[in-house]
């Protein structure tokens, strides 16, 4: 049976890699220490006037920026509206701003989160598919999981005709180090049910993203 890690911010055991053992949450003074020894590593005093109490303005906000850990996107998805009025049409939601961590270097991307799904038994309120996409963003991730996630989450728990989502993001790790190439767009789409089965569908949804912008 492989080890679990219990991540600093997670409410359920993750499966660690395998050789991996577990390891316990380190205390707020442990995180805050480790602070420190970053801001010494990099050059200055942890110790002067406006480093004293960085690390513990660091930890609050790792437990903000990670917060998504601490979340179940199950929750967010568990009611949902069944009296639709026979509307059985696809639902889009575009432009959902959102920001994550790369898992590779703990820098910023960030960018907008489009969703569509078709209604089986019902609709979730449009806010809950926002706070899904939080839920996976506030995480370390790379843009490819964090797609697979969402696109897992809605199908998994709210069993639509088909999902689709498109991400779009700016990495940081690509534009603040390495080749510093600023401006670069990533997209990952995954679809599944009849987005999956039927290009034409794919078509219509990219279509009706890709109007939003051009309308501007």
């Amino acid at each position: 049976m492989d080890a679990v890690v219990q991540h600093p911010f997670a409410r359920v055991p993750i499966p660690a890699p395998k050789g991996h053992q577990t390891f316990r949450k380190p205390t707020r003074e442990e995180a805050e220490a480790a602070v420190r020894t970053l801001i010494a590593w990099a050059g200055d005093n942890p110790t002067r006037e406006g480093l004293i109490d960085t690390p513990k303005r660091v930890v609050n906000a790792y437990a903000e920026l990670f917060g998504g850990y601490a979340q179940d996107a199950a929750k967010d998805l568990e009611r949902v509206f069944e009296d639709v009025q026979g509307y059985d049409d696809m639902v889009v939601l575009r432009d959902i701003p959102y920001f994550s961590h790369c898992e590779h270097h703990m820098v910023p991307f960030y960018g907008k989160a489009h969703v569509a799904y078709y209604p089986a038994n019902g609709v979730v309120g449009l806010s809950k598919i926002a706070r899904v996409i939080d839920t996976y963003a506030k995480r370390l991730q790379t843009q490819e999981a964090l797609t697979a996630q969402i696109v897992a989450a809605i199908d998994e728990h709210l069993q639509p005709r088909g999902v689709a989502v498109m991400l779009e993001g700016e990495h940081m790790c690509m534009s603040m180090r390495g080749i510093q190439k600023e401006g670069v767009s990533t997209v990952t789409t995954q679809f599944t049910g009849v987005f999956q089965d039927d290009p034409a569908e794919q078509v219509r949804f990219i279509t009706l993203v890709r109007a939003a912008h051009s309308s501007r």
